[in-house]
């Protein structure tokens, strides 16, 4: 009986770990995006942590009659990523993510983390280029 009793111990554990795993850590998706960063701050009460706003080229329709820019909040855990970006506030940035099921406290508010900054424009330069 005793026998029994652990198998089933361990694998109601390890259906616990492995949902644990899915809903925090495992990656949903990954991908780039493009826009003008608006801002980068570090908060939080117990974790801090980094915080920015990409601002997307482009426009959606929000309530009827009303336009709305496209917005991709992010947080970012990597120190030397954030500080780059910190450096370039107002810049274009192309910037890889990951996305996962659920936040957690000292990853970031956000299901989107950014791991990389795959290239860096000034506006002026991108206007020049039209």
């Amino acid at each position: 009986m005793r026998k029994i009793g652990s198998i089933v111990a361990i694998v109601i554990a390890l259906i616990v770990v492995g949902i644990i795993y899915y809903k925090y850590y495992y990656v949903f998706g990954e991908g780039v995006k493009s826009g003008e960063l608006n801002y980068l701050v570090k908060k939080g009460n117990v974790f801090k942590t980094y915080e920015g706003k990409l601002i997307q080229s482009g426009l959606r329709g929000g309530a009827a009659g009303s336009i709305q820019s496209y917005e991709f909040q992010f947080s970012v855990t990597d120190e030397h990523i954030a500080e780059e970006l910190m450096k370039n506030s107002g810049k274009t940035f192309d910037l890889h993510y990951k996305e996962y099921h659920n936040t957690l406290p000292w990853r970031g508010f956000t299901r989107y983390i950014v791991d990389s900054i795959y290239s860096m424009k000034d506006p002026v330069e991108i206007n020049s280029l039209r």
